[in-house]
């Protein structure tokens, strides 16, 4: 079993930064992405942002150019760099992995709320 523990989140105001993490813990071996997914009440759960094992990123159309993924791989963390945050991008958080492949098995983090306000 693969454990993810998120960290960040809170209130910002708009045009503010946040900068989420999540580590991994448990079978980490063979991990193959990880990726952040959000969901705000009454909409459907949707990527944020992925990072593949080779590097390779994809974005959220909304979030391209204001949020980063990184990745730490001694630590076995995953960051999410959000900057000049909008209204729209309320949501809980939440950190996912997969392990071997695509149609592996999927393990997600807690979740945490991330409230843009003024």
């Amino acid at each position: 079993q693969v454990q993810l523990v998120e960290s960040g989140g809170g209130l910002v105001q708009p045009g503010g930064s946040l900068r989420r993490s999540c580590t991994a813990s448990g079978s980490i071996f063979g991990i193959s992405a990880m990726a952040w997914y959000r969901q705000s009440p009454g909409k459907q759960r949707e990527l944020v942002a992925s990072m593949t094992n080779d590097g390779t990123t994809n974005y959220n159309d909304s979030v391209k150019g204001r949020f980063t993924i990184l990745r730490d791989k001694p630590k076995n963390t995953v960051f999410l760099q959000m900057n000049n945050l909008e209204f729209e991008d309320t949501a809980v958080y939440y950190c996912n992995a997969v392990r071997w492949g695509p149609q592996g098995p999927n393990y997600w983090g807690q979740g945490t709320q991330v409230t843009v306000s003024s």
